[in-house]
């Protein structure tokens, strides 16, 4: 029975604490275990009085995180595969994604209704469109169990940068390890897990899932940017969230933070960037009692390695050791394990995808045995610690020598005034770059580009030198739902202001 996702994640827990709250929603709604296990039953059961059954593709685009939690569960306990769609990708890749997923059926809600009407006509191989505020049903009994261990859960993407975003194939048994990412991290009865809209996709399987597995409260928001965490935070009284670094540069950056309390977080995870000594010492000095850890992943191996950042049980810069269960080397380009060399991390555990949906030749790319190999580079030390250094082609190559673009970003961040820092190569993708670097000044102080560009060249080598330097009222800070400005920051620096260097 507990080999499918859904009933291990969630019927497990009404049946072991069925009065416990299990999650609320926006401040508005509140469920215990049983009443949302009920309540994805009866998910489960319209589900299939529609036509949805086990083993059938069925395309999500939902944006309203309460239905991506019941719906996501429902359906992985009737044994259909979800393809998570993304509710921010332009309509032509949502268009080229779903015509390629193999979905006969799509289930959708309110607030992308428009959208579904412009695409619907496109796609003749959904054959069942379903509103998902719809899905309901008189039955609140488990639904027949049907899908577990290796058959597929679902279909996650990873947002490449040229084509389509990649299918991952994740089973019940790949989320299902993933979902044990909290035992390896301090919690009591009474812990809060907090988090937005960033919940689709393998956002599902790495933060909703082990809350839930974890006997967690998970406090579901449709924002968490910085303005609503400062709501939300003493209101759920949240102990535990999961974010990028830059959450915190635009949220201490602002005077909007000092007089909320924020006394209850005592676990903050970070990851997707670089973590700096400075922004550490911020995060601490305004939330001491908070544990602060970095962790490494990826969409094929979510959360494979942790560590406690600042409490000295794992050098900063660095993203811990591989989490119970997981392991991680690194090769050079012989493919032979090394340590404490530059090379390419390999990621293995029983939380690894299993490959890519109809792309075999994709998959025989990344998959090296048991090893997942996703094309960035880091070293690990001969105790395990693993530094992950970037991506080849994040890199800035200057004077002949490859730079990570946060070694730069570190010391600019750390000048008196700079609240944000970010470094391009100019031109991308050139086998010799010029460094072009944009930083944002702390409120109320102001900076001069020329004064920050021999402050640095005190502080770095010549080939980390920015060529130049622009002070901008704010670097870019999209709207994908992370609360910060995400992996295309660099990206938009080159194409905002790269044509200053020539």
């Amino acid at each position: 029975m507990f080999g499918n996702y859904g009933y291990a994640i969630l019927t497990a827990g009404a049946m072991r604490t069925p009065d416990r709250v299990a999650l609320t929603y926006c401040g508005e709604q509140s469920f215990t275990y049983d009443e949302l296990n009920r309540a994805v039953n009866r998910r489960a059961h319209a589900l299939l009085a529609a036509g949805v059954g086990p083993g059938q593709r069925v395309a999500a685009l939902l944006n309203e995180t309460l239905l991506v939690a019941e719906v996501y569960l429902a359906q992985a306990k009737i044994g259909a595969i979800t393809a998570a769609l993304n509710p921010y990708w332009p309509v032509e890749t949502l268009r080229g994604v779903v015509a390629q997923s193999g979905c006969t059926a799509f289930v959708y809600d309110s607030t992308v209704s428009s959208v579904v009407e412009e695409i619907r006509p496109s796609l003749p191989g959904i054959t069942t469109w379903i509103e998902a505020s719809s899905l309901e049903s008189a039955s609140e009994e488990e639904p027949a169990i049907a899908g577990s261990f290796d058959d597929p859960l679902a279909l996650y993407y990873t947002s490449g940068t040229t084509g389509l975003p990649k299918p991952v194939v994740h089973t019940h048994a790949s989320s299902l390890a993933t979902a044990q990412i909290w035992l390896d991290v301090p919690r009591s009865p009474d812990s809060v897990f907090g988090t937005g809209a960033i919940i689709w996709g393998i956002g599902f399987p790495a933060i909703v899932g082990p809350a839930l597995y974890a006997g967690m409260r998970l406090v579901l928001e449709q924002d968490w940017g910085p303005a609503n965490f400062l709501r939300v935070v003493p209101r759920e009284r949240v102990t535990h969230v999961s974010q990028i670094p830059s959450f915190y540069s635009a949220l201490l950056a602002s005077p909007d933070h000092e007089p909320v309390d924020l006394s209850s977080l005592r676990v903050i995870m970070l990851g997707g960037e670089p973590l700096t000594a400075t922004m550490l010492g911020r995060i601490k000095e305004r939330l001491p009692e908070a544990g602060v850890y970095s962790y490494y992943g990826q969409t094929e191996a979510p959360y494979t390695c942790m560590g406690r950042v600042d409490d000295g049980s794992t050098p900063l810069g660095s993203s811990g050791r591989a989490r119970t269960g997981n392991a991680v080397q690194i090769t050079d380009p012989s493919g032979n394990r090394v340590v404490d060399q530059v090379g390419e991390i390999n990621l293995a555990g029983p939380h690894r995808m299993a490959g890519y949906d109809g792309l075999a030749d994709k998959t025989a790319e990344v998959l090296r045995g048991e090893w997942y190999v996703g094309g960035d580079l880091g070293t690990l030390s001969a105790d395990g610690v693993l530094r992950v250094l970037g991506r080849r082609e994040d890199a800035i190559v200057k004077d002949g020598r490859w730079t990570q673009p946060a070694t730069i970003e570190e010391a600019a961040a750390a000048l008196d005034g700079v609240a944000e820092a970010g470094a391009v190569g100019v031109p991308e993708g050139a086998t010799s770059q010029r460094i072009l670097l944009a930083v944002v000044p702390r409120a109320g102080q102001s900076l001069e580009a020329s004064k920050v560009a021999l402050a640095l060249a005190d502080t770095l080598p010549a080939h980390q030198r920015p060529d130049h330097v622009v002070v901008a009222e704010s670097l870019p800070h999209f709207e994908d739902a992370s609360g910060g400005p995400g992996k295309l920051l660099r990206r938009e620096i080159r194409e905002l202001y790269g044509h200053l260097l020539g």
